[in-house]
């Protein structure tokens, strides 16, 4: 089945020189745009991450040093990969996690002001685990009938995870998904904002979900000794606590979220004061 589409859609994947979103970096970034018309257009770069590459990631994407050491950094493509992606939803695998979360921090990091907002984006790995639990292999050889070849390269991948998602449309069209409060639906069905609903799923604030909204739409912090406590509330009593986060290793779109709810509270207090 073929997606319908009212704006275009992008599907992207990176190789990169390791999983630290807030330091490792892009060596590869392969894009392929869906048009409403079903016109594809595929655009992959090389990138020189402007460090060593572990041999470990090498070993897994076949991307060595001397590969990209006469690439154009991020910084120099930056405007052309914001360009491509201009007024288009974006969809990929484990997109929410990893991919979305580490491009924004490259373009946080040369200062290149590109925005998510209003984008939707469609995660094929969530609808997968919900569906069917498995790895990217093993679902374009369950959805699509053939082995994947050249895995692990990005744009075998990213084709592979369009060809899954029209695969899960045709197979899940009329079959029901019932949540953990036995509530039934049919969610995976030709339109992206539903299928952006259902594979998002979480309520995360920041792209990494260090910061996520409560049942009373508060920020709350999902990790550490103040797990479970309102942002506010925590900046409030123990403000050296955003100061360590500020200086440790947390992704830049992080900082500038809680950044962005402890200003807020400073301005608050320093109405009250004045």
């Amino acid at each position: 089945m073929k997606l319908q589409l009212r704006r275009p859609l992008v599907f992207f994947d990176l190789e990169t020189t390791g999983v630290n979103i807030g330091t490792d970096r892009i060596v590869e970034i392969s894009m392929v745009k869906i048009m409403p018309d079903q016109t594809e257009i595929v655009r992959t770069h090389r990138v020189n991450p402007c460090r060593h590459i572990p041999i470990e990631a090498s070993r897994i994407h076949g991307i060595y040093d001397k590969d990209v050491q006469n690439e154009p950094d991020f910084k120099t493509l930056a405007p052309e990969v914001a360009a491509f992606l201009k007024d288009c939803d974006l969809a990929g695998y484990n997109l929410l996690k990893f991919d979305v979360p580490l491009l924004m921090e490259e373009f946080m990091r040369v200062d290149f002001d590109f925005s998510l907002r209003g984008v939707k984006i469609v995660d094929v790995q969530n609808i997968f685990h919900k569906m069917e639990p498995r790895t990217l292999s093993a679902a374009y050889r369950f959805y699509c009938g053939e082995r994947l070849e050249n895995a692990h390269t990005a744009e075998a991948d990213t084709i592979a995870t369009l060809r899954v998602l029209e695969a899960q449309l045709d197979r899940y069209k009329d079959t029901p998904y019932i949540d953990k409060d036995e509530v039934e639906s049919f969610p995976v069905v030709n339109d992206v904002d539903k299928l952006a609903a259902f594979s998002t799923g979480g309520r995360n604030v920041d792209l990494a979900g260090h910061i996520v909204l409560n049942d009373n739409d508060e920020e709350v912090f999902a990790f550490g000794k103040h797990k479970g406590e309102t942002v506010r509330s925590v900046f409030r009593k123990e403000r050296n606590y955003y100061d360590w986060m500020m200086k440790a290793e947390f992704p830049l779109y992080t900082k500038k979220v809680i950044t962005q709810i402890y200003e807020a509270e400073y301005l608050k207090d320093f109405g009250k004061i004045i």
